[in-house]
């Protein structure tokens, strides 16, 4: 077997969840485990998440949702964005909570319902208050909120809306939750309750107070990452993941030499290249070559010698006596140094977000236990 694959430590993300769960008490947290947690694996990260206090889960996909229920999950579990009308009757076979902004997804849910004798059923709906991908604008979600209170086979669960900058603009976010709270207070004013308001995701939990609302919708902060550097500045997060392979071969190479395609790079001096087995096709983006890509080995950085190639990458170790067999850390920490997410993205001009998502199925998934700090 291939000596590379994705470490995640459980025990981190259980006390992410817990660090958040105090911080933003006495709102609830709906743990964001879509896209396979991040990269990070649903079921074990999703299981990890309740452990820490976490209330509910959220997906993106029903077959996100299904398979956490095939996995014996029973929390409550949120689907982001409105499903394909054909899709009803599976959200309610699987007991997922439809997010709807059209009215004939939620006569289609209703339906379902209905035949499957599992009324009233909850829905959430989705109110655009600015990000403008999806969702109902605000006069047609109090439309649709009245639709479904007078309808007997749904029950209004939840209200919500998207921040786009809230990492980067309070105000604009600020104008968001008051608009959605000023739809909550129409439709009290009718007798309409709403179960659950959210509104908040991981930096607008961390940073703005009044957008916490009943419940949270964190995903990056779970994983012990930050949307931006100064987000939640007073909580310690640690981060779950680390990317580890080993050392499979090491060669001697006089200055000059150009290791790897293209041979783009030439060595400034006589050095010993390690062969590293990962590469662009696991998620090492190529474009490290470029940017200064390094990995750690026995808590030293070393930088890449070469274009990273789809199953494999060469690093200059210098005259360090590397080994066959030596662990190599890709992405995460070898005892006191680290090479982050935050670090990718920068070099990269990407997002941290984009980063640990891209680690594929070529890479298992090992779970580990570390001792909480």
């Amino acid at each position: 077997m291939r000596p590379s694959w994705v470490e995640v430590d459980l025990s981190a993300i259980r006390s992410n969840v817990a660090a958040i769960r105090a911080y933003v008490a006495p709102a609830q947290v709906c743990a964001v485990v879509k896209a396979d947690a991040y990269g990070h694996g649903d079921v074990p990260c999703a299981e990890a998440a309740l452990a820490g206090g976490a209330e509910s889960l959220a997906v993106a996909l029903v077959e996100e949702g299904v398979r956490l229920r095939e996995a014996g999950i029973t929390a409550p579990i949120l689907l982001l964005s409105e499903s394909e009308l054909g899709d009803a009757e599976r959200i309610v076979e699987w007991d997922l909570v439809p997010t709807g902004y059209r009215a004939e997804f939620c006569e289609e849910v209703a339906a379902a319902a209905a035949r499957r004798g599992a009324v009233p059923y909850p829905i959430h709906l989705k109110v655009d208050t600015g990000m403008h991908r999806v969702g109902a604008d605000p006069a047609e979600a109090e439309r649709l909120a009245r639709d479904v209170a007078d309808d007997s086979r749904l029950r209004l669960a939840g209200l919500w809306t998207h921040f786009p900058v809230s990492e980067s603009d309070p105000d604009y976010t600020r104008r968001q939750v008051a608009d959605l709270m000023r739809l909550r207070d129409t439709l009290a004013a009718e007798g309409i309750d709403v179960e659950v308001l959210h509104a908040a995701n991981t930096a607008g939990a961390l940073d703005l107070a009044e957008s916490r609302l009943d419940m949270v919708r964190v995903g990056l902060g779970i994983y012990g990452l930050r949307p931006a550097s100064d987000t939640g500045p007073g909580l310690r997060l640690r981060p779950a993941m680390r990317v580890v392979s080993e050392v499979t071969f090491v060669r001697r190479l006089p200055a000059g030499e150009r290791p790897s395609y293209g041979q783009c790079h030439p060595l400034p001096a006589e050095s010993t290249v390690a062969t590293v087995p990962i590469g662009y096709a696991d998620g090492v983006c190529r474009r490290l070559s470029d940017v200064g890509g390094e990995v750690l080995i026995g808590g030293r950085r070393y930088p890449f010698a070469g274009t990273v190639t789809m199953d494999q990458i060469v690093v200059d170790v210098g005259d360090d006596p590397i080994e066959i067999g030596d662990e190599v850390v890709v992405l995460g920490a070898q005892g006191d140094a680290a090479i982050t997410a935050d670090e990718w993205a920068e070099r990269l001009g990407t997002i941290n977000y984009e980063i640990v998502c891209q680690f594929g199925p070529r890479l298992p998934r090992r779970y580990i236990e570390l001792a909480d700090d």
